[in-house]
């Protein structure tokens, strides 16, 4: 196991001077990808971010924007996942007077018309519905856009910055994107890594993020050592969003004594989305002996926590057994590769 401990992640967060956008880049990797954006911010060029859920795809167009030459227009954020499909066709390109019952009597801008000298952010892009997706190439391509209801084109001048954690190109395949708006998005195509893949940033999220809630919850909290190698042997399927919220959960819950411990990290939060996760990996498909899915389920369940806690110890703490216990089922279950001692 990589020791991620050291010191000089720390150094690392003031060096990039990233805090106002509250971007942590100290991994190689996400340094690699803040160099990308100082070069990409320069050049007024669509741009597609794409990562999986929770690794930080907003903070990244937020710094877009921040370091291009229209950082003074306005940033204007649409989530296409979160806007009913009769409605969002009116948010994205405005509406005229009379356009639909309901409608204000002076009509409305939309989204692109309000981030106009600025930056339109579209995040889940490959959610937008499919009826939606030649509008938006003609607005794209033209840099014009006609209202809905209207006649009359109106001229815009917006960056766009797409995000989406799908895979886009399977979409194309699968007749569910057009492929000529998947070619028109892809031209800056920047991926951010997961982070399970940049655990360098993990110590420094979490003692930025601590001192974020210690401002707003007005009071102090410490991390163990043993917290901090905790929360960088964890994977993170959730990524900085999970992180973020993890910390917060253990502030509001956890008792009020100074320092954070690991068994309550287990206890106010591994105890439950953590089990969950992997109970949910447990699959039948026929019936079988209920001793051999037992066995099967505890095989998988034991391997995993071993894997990902590294040694008995911590395993046996996340699954609620004792020590002796786990070691019985670890030689009757026939589990190879155990680790015998702390990395």
């Amino acid at each position: 196991m990589k020791q991620v401990l050291s010191h000089k992640n720390t150094n690392a967060i003031i060096s990039l001077d990233l805090l106002s956008q509250d971007m942590i880049a100290c991994s190689e990797k996400m340094q690699e990808v803040v160099r990308k954006v100082q070069q990409i911010a320069k050049v007024d060029c669509i741009v597609l971010l794409t990562g999986e859920t929770g690794v930080g795809k907003g903070v990244i167009a937020k710094l877009l924007h921040a370091m291009s030459s229209r950082k003074e227009g306005p940033l204007v954020q649409v989530n296409c996942g979160a806007i009913p499909d009769s409605l969002l066709e009116s948010e994205l390109f405005g509406y005229e007077n009379g356009a639909f019952t309901g409608a204000r009597r002076e009509g409305k801008p939309g989204k692109f018309e309000l981030a106009d000298n600025g930056t339109i952010f579209l995040d889940e892009i490959g959610d937008l519905p499919f009826n939606l997706q030649s509008k938006l190439l003609h607005v794209l391509q033209e840099g014009e856009l006609t209202r809905v209801g209207g006649t009359k084109p109106r001229v815009i001048q917006a960056r766009t910055i797409a995000a989406t954690n799908n895979n886009l190109w399977q979409m194309v395949l699968d007749g569910k994107f057009r492929e000529d708006l998947y070619f028109r998005l892809n031209v800056i195509p920047l991926d951010i890594p997961p982070l399970r893949d940049r655990k360098d940033d993990i110590v420094p999220m979490v003692l930025f993020y601590k001192k974020k809630f210690e401002k707003k919850f007005g009071f102090k909290k410490m991390c163990s050592r043993e917290v901090l190698q905790f929360f960088c042997d964890y994977d993170w399927p959730g990524n900085v969003r999970e992180l973020k919220n993890t910390i917060e959960r253990i502030f509001v819950m956890a008792p009020p004594e100074k320092i954070i411990t690991q068994e309550q990290i287990i206890k106010y939060y591994l105890s439950t989305d953590w089990h969950s996760r992997q109970q949910a990996n447990v699959r039948v498909s026929c019936l079988r002996p209920l001793k051999e899915v037992v066995e099967e389920a505890e095989a998988q369940l034991i391997s995993m926590a071993l894997e990902r806690f590294g040694t008995l110890t911590r395993a046996a703490k996340v699954l609620e057994v004792d020590t002796a216990t786990l070691s019985r089922k670890v030689r009757k279950l026939g589990i190879k590769s155990l680790p015998s001692t702390k990395k």
